[in-house]
């Protein structure tokens, strides 16, 4: 997939610890098997501002360790529980503060493949998206179901 000879296609995907999302890592694997191409799953972790008398607050220092912790499990136990012991080679883990969107559209930038689930657990079975890397020049495209 990729345009230099002999070097491997890269495929994005995007995984928060949903069924969602480890039903897109699981398609990203097959797809990454008939492509030869890595997989870079990767978890967008940020905390929420608190807001105080004083109106919005950042959080507090312990709170960023472990709200950055606690996403790095999900990770790996996604990880852990979709990817076979052969396939582990293939993947490339990745955690990133942001949200989601601004992290994928970030880390997708030169992947062949974007693939991300549907939104935290709405129950889709398979990716609610794959998107070509020449389909995030103009950022994310709507998906003609997305109302649904």
């Amino acid at each position: 997939m990729s345009g230099t000879p002999g070097e491997r296609g890269r495929i994005v995907v995007g995984v928060d610890g949903s069924e969602s999302s480890k039903a897109a890592l699981r398609w990203a694997l097959r797809q990454a098997e008939l492509t030869d191409s890595t997989v870079h799953a990767v978890t967008a972790w940020e905390y929420p501002p608190l807001y105080g008398s004083i109106g919005w607050l950042d959080a507090p220092q312990e709170l960023t360790g472990d709200t950055k912790a606690a996403a790095s499990r999900a990770l790996d136990h996604a990880i852990e529980e979709v990817v076979p012991p052969e396939q582990v080679k293939r993947i490339h883990r990745g955690l990133a503060y942001g949200t989601p969107a601004v992290v994928l559209l970030d880390r997708a930038r030169g992947a062949d493949l974007l693939v991300v689930g549907s939104h935290g657990h709405g129950g889709f079975a398979a990716p609610r998206c794959a998107v070509p890397q020449d389909g995030l020049a103009g950022g994310p495209r709507e998906n003609s179901d997305a109302a649904s």
